[in-house]
């Protein structure tokens, strides 16, 4: 009989395993659960240590399905950080602000601005305040959506961007309407010659690019996180999960999606060269085993695909539905080729209209007999009523983020530029979990300013702003319980991730990840949720995150 290294007694155990939802102590040996529930007393031994927990709430691990965890890094310990709150008065003193601590020449980079000021931005006079502000510093600062940039005049010229430059697909060099210069405000591949123009200036290093993963996964402990998807990696990110794996400091699962088309972030290697190398850096807990495609962009910017038109405006005219980034029969090829050599692949659809592509393209390949591969619908706030039954019967996960199933700011940019009764209809939680599907949660931090899962079950469960910035609620029919909300950032994640063997539930054999809370969420109110802390964060039976003796989160 094994004897447990750890002994947790005095806790509320919930396993989140529908088969034994709730159990008693929990004993932990060699990283892995040994019992659940009496059966784990009988594995106390003379050097195990036992926790008595006072009662406390233990869930598994949490998890995230859907982030960009070395950007969030790179942002917090190297970039200008800007909250999507603030105006452009107060980012040009934060600008102004960053940029008087550094050397002349260096860049000024970070984000998120608003997607609501892109009317505010998209003046050259605005541009030039930019530069004042900068020093004469470049600058690219990145959207709130992650897909779009705004760039003074000398981040401009680095990357030799002017009225006539044509961009790559999809993307839009916007133009100032009074005056014809570019405004600076890039649309999706509009922005690559400036990213590839930060890094010709520097960049990050290898270290660096070690510290950004390590503060990304440090920050997502201390929220109870132990396992996450980052959603498009570059092979300096897979570099560095590696590396940290094989230093032992890899402190979650990862499942790593190899960027098939980049239409944001400038990777200098993606498509078949990154897919071919995936292997390389696969170790204990790296799972390169994802493929990333962008198959539109983003509502706002109007560059996501839909099947019924945008609202009217000057420049795309009344009949303009937006279109995805490649064919048909491109991504039916990419597919096809993912699930062949045993990979899956997560697709970033934000109309309803790419939506209906990847459900039409995964109808064909399950036909054929592909069924091992998974498929994740990214964000999917918008489906067509008839689609949201596919997802189960073809086994498509709904990967449900950014969280934007309350009123934020992406929703007040969405409601501008589409009919209201089409706005108001987003993200159908309810629909897509009575329809059998597997709703998986993810944040796309640092889309979202914080990957907190709580913040998400709230607003789940609420459909109105967890942090109360933004009145009323966002299709509240679309509700849904607690129970499923937990499911989704557990159980429902990690199956999508293809983790489910591993962790996601507290059953003997998995992982010991688990997360100590400071309350029962179950005994709260709703509109409360959000005020749930990790205490402790355990990932494969050791404690990684501490909130008595740590600052983080």
């Amino acid at each position: 009989m094994p004897v447990a290294d750890l002994l947790l007694t005095n806790a509320d155990i919930r396993t989140m395993d529908p088969a034994r939802p709730r159990a008693g102590p929990l004993a932990v040996g060699g990283g892995r659960i040994l019992a659940v529930g009496d059966d784990a007393l009988a594995l106390r031994g003379p050097e195990t240590v036992v926790r008595d927990l006072g009662g406390a709430t233990v869930l598994p691990g949490l998890a995230d399905v859907h982030n960009h965890h070395a950007v969030a890094g790179r942002t917090e310990l190297f970039e200008l950080s800007v909250s999507t709150q603030a105006g452009l008065e107060e980012i040009l003193d934060a600008v102004a602000a960053h940029a008087s601590g550094l050397p002349e020449d260096a860049w000024v980079t970070g984000g998120a601005w608003a997607s609501t000021l892109m009317p505010v931005l998209n003046r050259a006079s605005v541009r030039r305040r930019l530069d004042e502000a900068a020093g004469g510093r470049p600058v690219m600062l990145a959207e709130d959506s992650r897909h779009n940039r705004w760039a003074n005049t000398r981040a401009l010229e680095l990357a030799g961007i002017t009225a006539e430059t044509v961009p790559g697909d999809g993307g839009v060099v916007m133009l100032d309407p009074e005056t014809g210069e570019p405004s600076g405000v890039l649309l999706e591949s509009a922005g690559i010659p400036v990213e590839q123009a930060f890094a010709a200036g520097g960049g990050l290093t290898a270290r660096q690019h070690r510290e950004a993963s390590r503060r990304g996964i440090e920050i997502l402990g201390s929220y109870g996180i132990t396992a996450f998807q980052d959603a498009a990696v570059s092979l300096e990110i897979l570099g560095a999960l590696r590396d940290l794996d094989t230093a032992g400091e890899l402190d979650a699962w990862v499942v790593s999606s190899l960027t098939v088309n980049d239409q944001i972030f400038g990777y200098e290697l993606v498509g078949e060269g990154l897919v071919a190398r995936g292997e390389e850096f696969r170790t204990e807990h790296h799972r390169p085993d994802f493929v990333k495609i962008f198959l539109d962009g983003t509502p706002p910017a109007r560059t996501a695909a839909f099947l019924e038109p945008y609202l009217p405006d000057d420049a795309h005219g009344d009949c303009y539905r937006g279109a995805t980034t490649m064919p048909p029969e491109e991504l039916e090829g990419w597919l096809r080729r993912v699930a062949s050599a045993g990979l899956s692949a997560k697709i970033h659809c934000t109309g309803d209209g790419s939506a209906r592509l990847v459900l039409d393209t995964v109808e064909r390949l399950r036909a054929e007999g592909f069924d091992r591969a998974r498929f994740h619908v990214a964000h999917g706030q918008f489906l067509a009523d008839e689609d949201i039954p596919r997802l189960a019967s073809l086994g498509v996960d709904a990967d449900i983020s950014p969280f934007i199933w309350f009123p934020g700011v992406i929703p007040e940019a969405i409601a501008a530029v589409l009919p209201p009764e089409r706005a108001a209809r987003m993200q159908p939680n309810r629909a897509l979990l009575d329809a059998g599907a597997v709703l998986a949660g993810g944040s796309d931090w640092p889309v979202s300013e914080s990957p907190n899962p709580w913040e998400a079950i709230q607003g789940l469960v609420t459909r109105a702003d967890p942090l109360g910035r933004v009145p009323g609620t966002l299709w509240p029919e679309q509700a849904i319980t607690l129970d499923e909300a937990v499911t989704a950032f557990t159980i429902g994640a990690v199956t999508a991730m293809g983790l489910a063997a591993e962790t996601g539930t507290l059953e003997p054999g998995k992982s010991a990840d688990f997360t100590v809370l400071d309350r029962d969420p179950w005994a709260v109110p709703a509109d409360e949720l959000v005020r749930t802390r990790s205490l402790e964060t355990w990932f494969a039976g050791r404690r990684v995150f501490d909130r008595a003796s740590s600052c983080t989160g």
